[in-house]
This record gives C-alpha cells, structure tokens and sequence, in this order.
C-alpha cells in the first residue's frame, strides 16, 4: 500500500516485483553514474581555460564513446528481457481467475469452479467503515491462495482498461475482444489494492481493485461457502 509522500516504489509482495525493483535499481545507478560523469565534465570544461587541441580529432574518442553507450545498452537490455521473459511464462497453474472489465467495474470468474462469479464495485464513501479506505474499497474482494501459481485472464466487455495492481508488480490491458494473461503470486498474505490504469471514462478512477491473499485452507473454505 502507498503511503503519502512516497517516492519510491510500493514494497515487493510477489517474485516478479522483486526482479523489477531491482532491475530498476540497477539502471537508476547506471543513469546516475552517467549523469554524475557528464556533469563533472560540463564543469571541467566551464572552469578550466586550459584546452587539449587534438582531443576533438582524437580516434580513440571517437571509439571509446561509441562503443561504452552500446555497453551501457546492453547491460541495460539483458535483465529487462530476462524479467519479459519470466512475466509471460506460466508454468502450471493452480488455478485460473477470468477478469472482466466494465463501465466501471470488474467482474471476476473463478474458471476451475462452477458458478463462482461475482462482481466487484467500488463502495461509495457514504458506506466505507472505521478504517476502510476512500476510493479503494470494494464489495466484493477477489480472495486468492498465496504462494501459489495463479493465471489471471484479462479482457474488456465495452472499452480499454488496465488492471494494475502495483505491489504484485501486475499491470495488464483489458482489450475487448482479445485474451491477456498475467500471473499472480504472492509471497504473503494481506491485503493488495490496485485501480484501472487506463483512462477507460469519466469514471475510470473508481474502479478499484483489491487482491485478498490468504493460505490455501482458508481459501478453500472461502470458495465452497460461495458455491
């Protein structure tokens, strides 16, 4: 959950969060070793009245900065393809939830059972209780087993929207008439709030999503008490 005044990044609940929190942190280090570089040169070249005559005809210049960018490049674009990867690979999974989006909400479908669907609307701020969060509360909460391979098919049934949830490190676009797939897996349980990242309508800011996480037993229950 973010908090006010944050900068950084939620904290990581699932694998994939933790590899883009780190991929991020590597390449915040690379831009700012380049930016620290370029300005300490800038400054060298306002403060000083001595100038190297040949250096701008220099050819081992020229090769050293053509070649370190594409270096740079690279040790940029291998984990972010490794973390591609991993984001789209579904390996067995434990089970499979149906997302729906709507003019303004979501509506969920739990594929493995029969008759398990609901929808899920933000609750107005006149209903919220002690505690209960404005525009992030739902009716219906999408209760999911923790650590646990889950694939999340995500579709739209009118217009574009994006069902995002930060601290899982998920944010795929519901399109209508096409299928997309993410996949979720928490490392603990708790709470997980979320909201459509695309600007779906007037009201694409109230559709809030939330991801309850909670051991496998305690799911099952949940599940054959909604049958």
């Amino acid at each position: 959950m973010a908090y006010p005044f944050q900068l950084g990044l939620q904290d990581a609940s699932s694998p994939i969060m933790e590899e883009l929190m780190n991929f991020h942190d590597h390449t915040l280090m690379i831009v700012f070793l380049i930016s620290s570089l370029v300005l300490y040169i800038i400054t060298l070249m306002l403060t000083t009245k001595l100038t190297h005559t040949s250096t701008m005809d220099a050819q081992e210049v020229e090769t050293i900065w053509t070649i370190l960018p594409a270096v740079i490049l690279i040790l940029i674009a291998l984990p972010s393809l490794r973390i591609l990867y991993m984001m789209d690979e579904i390996n067995n999974p434990a089970l499979t939830v149906k997302t729906m989006g709507h003019q303004w909400y979501w509506s969920y479908e739990y594929t493995d059972y029969e008759d398990l669907c609901f929808d899920s609307y933000m609750i107005p701020t006149t209903d919220l209780k002690p505690g209960e969060l404005r525009l992030l509360e739902v009716d219906n909460r999408v209760v999911l087993p923790m650590e646990l391979p889950i694939r999340m098919l995500i579709s739209s049934e009118d217009v574009l929207h994006s069902w995002a949830v930060p601290s899982l490190g998920l944010k795929t676009d519901a399109i209508p008439g096409r299928l997309n797939q993410a996949t979720i897996s928490s490392n603990r349980p708790g709470l997980f709030y979320g909201q459509c990242s695309e600007i779906c309508g007037s009201n694409h800011s109230f559709m809030p999503i939330v991801l309850e996480m909670v051991p496998l037993k305690i799911f099952e229950d949940w599940s054959l008490s909604m049958i």
